[in-house]
């Protein structure tokens, strides 16, 4: 792996935001309410809303607790609670057509065109055959699916076989994520999730049979019981599975925060040292089998969507991570969800409770956000280019912006110069590029660009930065 040593992995073994948007999540207000989301909805309407949607829909339910997570979820075996979180979703989206302009009933515009599509949780799939297409169904009904779109749904494979495989693809699935975490069936046990190899491998099998655009799988390094010996076990499963995108991501131990990791024994965790070698051997055998590190934790086949998009420049960033779509508004729905309407952020109440209250008295769901200011979208502009390209020219901030950037950004480009000289990145004075080395850490060079974080030493909330 040139250019990328251990002692590079350990330097930059540090926390920081993950930039799925800035300013990040932790700086909203509970001073955004409804009534400024229904601004920027309107907003949105009267200016013509050139560009697609981009729709997210959380489904908290999950069946068994996995010990790692620090997903907003709800654990049941009771499944009739998803037909009663399906009639609340459906208030939601009557809610947002009322304030984009369709009301229901009425004929779709082309303004609610959405490009791309997200279920998460939780577990999507703990939604029965018939919810799913009713809630796609209800998608349809108020919006227009752009024929090349991303559609994509978060995928447990103890949930599903093949037969449900081919009815996601029925429903206009085309991409699919499945939770792995680990092969290793005592990290399974530690971790509470328990799913053979075998099953696994299955269902990508029955995924490629169907035809699928693309296949994602997620791993996650630092769990109880692993060790380097045993992730490499895994890593070599995985480029034998070979799937069109790996998600790496480092656990984070926090059982003060999310109580379903108390259950997880700190004396079990890998020791720091290990963490570092897993993820150097992780991206060791991805890089060797041919995958683009795309960036962040992300890896793709060189004909995969998101490679492609790398290549050419494309990529963008929003609160579902690196996209191959168009930089796009983000309607968000369900508990918890995060969108993105304008120059605002809006997030929906975290308990069910409270988001069936909200919607029972016919309002939007929203409980914080933020409505960013012209400094908040300056270095948006700065550090999405620089996490999504890799590379920023001045003058395109300053066109945009009608600043001198040198001038405005005189400290931050000083901090810059450190890190040119550890060879991060390349300055010139028409901009910056980073550098292959230093795309593996293109965070720390995004963070230096962060207001907040200047002032703001306390980053143990935010994740490792690589």
């Amino acid at each position: 792996m040139p250019g990328v040593s251990i002692d590079m992995l350990q330097k930059y073994d540090v926390s920081g935001p993950r930039y799925t948007s800035y300013p990040t999540a932790d700086r909203f207000v509970e001073a955004f309410t409804e009534d400024a989301y229904k601004l920027a909805l309107e907003q949105r309407r009267v200016a013509g809303a050139a560009l697609p949607l981009s729709i997210y829909v959380h489904i908290p339910f999950c069946e068994s607790l996995c010990f790692f997570c620090a997903c907003n979820k709800i654990v049941t075996k009771h499944h009739e609670r998803s037909a009663e979180y399906l009639r609340y979703l459906n208030r939601e989206i009557d809610l947002h057509m009322e304030h984009l302009g369709t009301a229901k009933g009425t004929k779709k515009s082309s303004a609610n065109t959405i490009s791309q599509l997200h279920l998460g949780g939780g577990t999507p799939t703990f939604f029965s055959d018939d919810e799913l297409s009713e809630l796609m169904n209800m998608l349809k009904h108020n919006f227009i699916f752009a024929p090349n779109g991303e559609y994509s749904i978060e995928v447990d494979p103890r949930t599903v076989n093949e037969q449900r495989l081919k009815h996601l693809a029925e429903l206009g699935f085309n991409r699919l994520s499945f939770g792995v975490q680990d092969f290793d069936p005592e990290v399974q046990k530690a971790v509470h999730r328990i799913q053979p190899a075998e099953q696994v491998f299955s269902l990508v099998e029955a995924a490629r049979r169907l035809q699928f655009k693309s296949i994602n799988v997620d791993l996650i390094y630092g769990l109880p019981m692993q060790t380097p010996e045993s992730f490499t076990r895994t890593l070599k499963q995985i480029v034998e599975l070979r799937p069109n995108r790996i998600a790496l991501y480092g656990y984070a131990h926090l059982p003060e925060r999310f109580k379903p990791q108390r259950r997880i024994s700190e004396y079990e965790l890998p020791a720091a040292q290990d963490k570092i070698t897993m993820l150097s051997n992780a991206l060791k055998a991805f890089i060797e089998a041919g995958y683009v590190y795309v960036g962040m934790d992300h890896f793709a086949l060189p004909d995969d969507d998101l490679a492609i998009a790398k290549r050419q420049g494309r990529l963008h960033r929003n609160f579902q991570g690196y996209s191959t779509q168009p930089d796009c508004d983000l309607i968000s729905l369900g508990v918890s969800a995060i969108g993105r309407v304008g120059a605002t952020y809006s997030q929906n109440a975290k308990t069910i409770e409270e988001y069936y209250d909200y919607l029972n008295q016919g309002r939007f769901p929203v409980v914080r956000g933020l409505a960013l200011s012209r400094d908040d979208l300056i270095r948006r502009a700065v550090i999405m280019a620089i996490m999504c390209q890799g590379a920023l020219q001045y003058e395109s901030i300053e066109l945009a912006y009608v600043i001198d950037f040198k001038t405005y950004f005189a400290k931050e480009l000083e901090l810059l110069k450190e890190q040119q000289a550890i060879g991060m990145l390349e300055l010139d004075d028409s901009g910056l590029q980073v550098t292959d080395t230093g795309w593996f850490f293109v965070r720390a060079v995004a963070m230096l660009f962060d207001k907040y974080l200047q002032t703001d030493r306390n980053r143990a909330r935010f994740s490792k930065i690589i």
